[in-house]
């Protein structure tokens, strides 16, 4: 396959790179496997899967990038699949980031043992009721990603059946093992107290098979990690765009094919009895086997470019608002209203009531806290440690592990403690998360809901204000959603976790309580236990007269969180005049909603917390400009906070930055002089 590729350049112009002298330790993995097992193969793992039973043909379609692509239907590179069958194992997506597949992958290890403990009845097992286990394939290069770290962390903290099965080339694209690390996978992985490990000449198919197969039943019995660390020649080029030729010496390349596997294993059976005809009349099977497949790719049809936007987002059930949103029965209090944190604990306890599969985790939501807001009080007592635990402090792991957690049929609701600290899950968001219902035609949606306490007030301080929606949203492939109030937190919370794709609630700590001045509305009856509020659908939360929009003499503000409350505030010395629209979803966003409002007013004030320059306020300004163009009396108005790095923890300083009722008056005042 290699040679035909390299033959045919012109033709095979995407980028690739081939498993050449990988494949005796690739085969040796695939050959243990079962289909209740899961691989995450990397991109060098084509020996891997022609062992797991795909053909050079579904190879080859990828390859060409051509519309049959079992994988991606020409989406992705050559190499990068994911599969759901019956019949090979479970491939989730795999992307082209070094070592990022590692923290999904453990993930699904993780989802495993906890189906084996608690959800034994949807546990699939091999055909004798083998335990599956999950292998995760990776290149020595990628040992030194930081994420590499705190997925071995979690494999051996919890004890998961995984193998970590590092292909040791001495190579990372051009920059060699002694120039890139101190100690290889094998003696890094003997500073993690518990990682099973052994080193193997991965050229060597007889010793790889024997120690493969000792490694996959070691696991499958024990359920403990394990690193496999099998050292290899590397042939091929990096990629066919970073071709051997341009770094790497005559000397060095020899060295490599002095190790060639496929020779290796040829004289071993030359050694026990097979024929020198026998041989040569299986490589000229091969060799024909392979030509005709690359024909037939070579003909197969090209994607429909109707299909490119296809796959972005898994269908929801949830399209229509259902259930009671204000059901004073439900209230224990005195007012007969509930504060948001508390509509956010409800609607998780009734979740997890009603849904096995789901559970709950990041720093700190465990039993002794329960978050440090409690937005997680009591669910430890009432759902066990096993269904709500703590996590280390790893946003890379508490997001990424989700990936797997949902391949498994697991539904995972998890926390990171602050929005200024979700930067570091920033990989797994963009590389996996967000591309993996897409690159996977549908196959793979990442089922969870990632909550997030964002939003300033009262001096947080610089580390614990800041406002990261914009940043998300440049991220496609996820839905955000920014309730207001109780009611919203609830019903959005159960469309969230009913949704097939990745949803985040952005949760504002300044309306957790209603402790800030003017956010009393915040609190609401709860809804019933089947309110359900689809994302998506934009709310007017105070409307302005009839007869002020007839005489031109009103304006609409447009926006989420915290500013609903700025903005009824700052319409109060505007009596019927103003109009305030609460997004509660940014994406989906209400578009008709918006648009139906502005054109109404023909004056419209979009207000955010974020810093507003090249923010979510300012694109969705120049989108109402375009849209509603014609209807404009004023051009849109954006208010948000002064365009500084960071909130100061100072209260003045912070006052002094953000927007507040003062100056959306001051905004709404301009806007009315048109």
């Amino acid at each position: 396959m290699a040679q035909i590729y390299e033959a045919n350049r012109s033709v095979c112009k995407y980028v690739h790179s081939t498993s050449r002298g990988h494949e005796a330790i690739q085969l040796a993995a695939a050959f243990q496997l079962l289909p209740c097992d899961y691989v995450s193969p990397y991109y060098r793992d084509e020996s891997l899967l022609l062992g797991l039973g795909f053909t050079p043909y579904q190879l080859m379609l990828q390859l060409l990038a051509k519309a049959d692509d079992p994988f991606t239907g020409g989406r992705e590179y050559y190499s990068h699949p994911n599969y759901r069958g019956p019949d090979k194992p479970g491939i989730i997506h795999q992307s082209s980031a070094t070592g990022m597949q590692v923290i999904p992958t453990t993930g699904i290890a993780q989802g495993i043992q906890y189906l084996e403990a608690h959800l034994a009845g949807r546990l699939q097992k091999g055909p004798n009721g083998d335990l599956p286990v999950v292998v995760c394939s990776l290149g020595d290069a990628s040992m030194t990603e930081g994420e590499v770290s705190e997925a071995f962390q979690v494999a051996i903290l919890k004890k998961l059946p995984i193998i970590y099965l590092v292909q040791d080339n001495g190579w990372g694209i051009s920059v060699s093992a002694e120039e890139a690390r101190v100690m290889d996978a094998y003696e890094y992985a003997g500073g993690f107290p518990g990682m099973e490990r052994v080193r193997i000449d991965g050229s060597n198919f007889e010793e790889s098979f024997d120690n493969m197969r000792r490694v996959v039943q070691y696991v499958r019995q024990h359920r403990t990690p394990y690193l496999v660390q099998a050292k290899v020649p590397l042939l091929g080029h990096h990629t066919s765009g970073v071709r051997k030729e341009f770094y790497r010496t005559a000397a060095d390349l020899e060295k490599h094919l002095a190790d060639d596997p496929v020779p290796r294993l040829r004289q071993q059976l030359i050694c026990k009895g097979i024929t020198e005809a026998q041989l040569q009349s299986i490589e000229q099977e091969a060799a024909a086997l392979v030509a005709g497949h690359f024909s037939q790719a070579i003909q197969a049809p090209e994607p429909d470019i109707a299909t490119v936007g296809d796959f972005v987002f898994a269908p929801t059930p949830v399209q229509e608002e259902k259930g009671q949103r204000n059901d004073s029965s439900l209230s224990s209090n005195t007012s007969g209203k509930i504060v948001m944190v508390d509509a956010a604990l409800f609607a998780i306890r009734e979740i997890m009531e009603d849904h096995p599969e789901a559970i709950l985790y990041g720093q700190d939501v465990g039993r002794r806290l329960g978050g440090v807001f409690r937005e997680a009080a009591t669910l430890a007592e009432q759902f066990g440690d096993h269904r709500v635990f703590n996590t280390a402090i790893q946003e890379a792991y508490i997001i990424g592990s989700t990936v797997g957690m949902s391949a498994v049929g697991l539904k995972p609701i998890v926390e990171v403690q602050f929005a200024d600290y979700i930067y570091p899950g920033f990989n797994q968001l963009v590389t996996e998360i967000s591309k993996s219902c897409y690159l996977s035609c549908g196959k793979y949606p990442v089922q969870t809901v990632i909550r997030v306490p964002i939003g300033a007030y009262g001096g947080g301080g610089p580390y614990h204000s800041g406002s990261v929606e914009t940043t998300l949203l440049s991220i496609k492939g996820l839905k955000i959603a920014y309730p207001s109030n109780a009611a919203d937190m609830k019903g959005l919370m159960k469309a969230a976790f009913l949704d097939p794709n990745p949803v985040i609630m952005l949760e504002h700590k300044g309306l957790y309580w209603s402790k800030v001045p003017g956010t009393e509305d915040a609190k609401t009856l709860e809804p019933s236990r089947d309110y359900i509020l689809p994302l998506g659908k934009g709310n007017i939360v105070l409307k302005a007269s009839e007869d002020a929009i007839n005489r031109g003499e009103s304006c609409c503000i447009i926006t989420y969180g915290m500013g609903v409350y700025w903005a009824k505030a700052a319409a109060l010395h505007f009596p019927g005049q103003v109009e305030v629209v609460d997004l509660r979803t940014l994406y989906p966003l209400d578009e008709e909603l918006v648009f139906s409002t502005v054109s109404k007013h023909g004056k419209c004030l979009v207000l955010t917390e974020e810093q507003q320059q090249n923010s979510f306020a300012e694109a969705l300004a120049g989108r109402i400009s375009r849209h509603c163009f014609r209807y404009l009396d004023a051009p849109v108005e954006i208010t948000g906070t002064i365009n500084i790095p960071a909130i100061p923890m100072n209260i003045h300083l912070e006052q002094a930055a953000m927007p507040d009722p003062e100056k959306v008056k001051t905004a709404i005042s301009r806007l009315l002089l048109f």
